[in-house]
């Protein structure tokens, strides 16, 4: 039997507190979907915390952060994202078991970015000791900030799925989404043959979610691309605070070319099957499901 995701403590106790002072709004009418819509709006920031917090501290860094510190900016940004990391688990924000699905972003992330300033797609400030090569600590946390939304996400809006593709095949397409990012370097660029991979392993597959009372549901594909605008749009922020810098933006910052959102598309791929190992694909009750096909259900 697969377990549940549950709620952490902290998060059990806000939504105790907030069915209770939801407990008398509507359930029909233009009343309930603005409840259902604003629940929608706090469980998305909720899930975006680590992300957010992260990404507060950076511009914090590039508006305050005095250039003749004794601590390196970089090295400044990586405390403050373990601080932030830290506080989530002792705060109970994060469980042990979703600690680790970051780490393992972390570190695929951290690799990749070993890799990419190395052939210089991209490239941080050279101050600081907290770093490896030319990448500070702090990047790997831009990653995590993926993974930490994603098992967030899952739970907080009780994901699941009908027609999600076998484990094994979606392991096979993002193992070959990872490589790409690697190899298209040295040999031909394969991401729109992977698109194509991802359209038809995941296009028939529907992802059905909770806000408050109301059960709804949308193709899967639809929510990976929400995602990866999110993430670009997260992007332009780093970027403008000079988190990193791509070569053309050294010569005075302009906005993230539109084309990057098909590499965070792909990227989200690979966040999703590694969450998927840690929480499987559940499919929907039979009573929710069979109300879903009917446009949305009262749960």
């Amino acid at each position: 039997m697969i377990a549940r995701p549950a709620l952490t403590s902290v998060e059990a106790r806000i939504d105790a507190y907030a069915n209770r002072l939801l407990r008398s709004a509507p359930a029909t009418g233009a009343r309930a979907r603005l409840v259902e819509f604003a629940v929608f709006v706090l469980k998305q920031a909720w899930a975006c915390v680590f992300g957010a917090a992260f990404l507060a501290a950076v511009l914090a860094a590039k508006l305050w952060y005095p250039d003749d510190a004794a601590l390196a900016r970089n090295d400044a940004l990586t405390i403050a994202a373990v601080v932030i990391q830290v506080a989530m688990v002792a705060g109970r924000l994060e469980t042990l078991r979703e600690l680790r699905v970051i780490v393992l972003f972390h570190v695929v992330g951290t690799v990749m970015e070993l890799f990419k300033t190395d052939v210089g797609s991209w490239m941080y400030a050279a101050d600081g000791i907290l770093r490896i090569g030319g990448v500070p600590l702090y990047s790997g946390f831009m990653y995590a900030a993926v993974g930490s939304y994603m098992v967030r996400v899952y739970r907080l809006f009780d994901l699941r799925f009908t027609r999600y593709p076998r484990r094994w095949l979606t392991a096979i397409v993002a193992a070959a989404i990872y490589a790409n990012f690697f190899t298209h370097h040295w040999i031909v660029d394969l991401r729109w043959v992977l698109v194509v991979a991802v359209v038809a392993l995941w296009g028939r597959t529907m992802m059905h979610f909770r806000f408050f009372r109301g059960t709804f549901r949308m193709p899967l594909l639809l929510a990976f691309a929400g995602v990866a605008v999110f993430i670009w749009l997260a992007e332009n922020i780093a970027t403008y605070a000079g988190a990193w810098l791509y070569p053309s933006q050294v010569g005075g910052w302009h906005p993230v070319d539109a084309s990057k959102l098909s590499s965070w598309f792909l990227l989200m791929i690979v966040s999703v099957v590694l969450v998927a190992w840690v929480y499987p694909p559940r499919e929907p009750d039979a009573p929710a499901l069979s109300a879903a096909h009917k446009g949305i259900a009262a749960s």
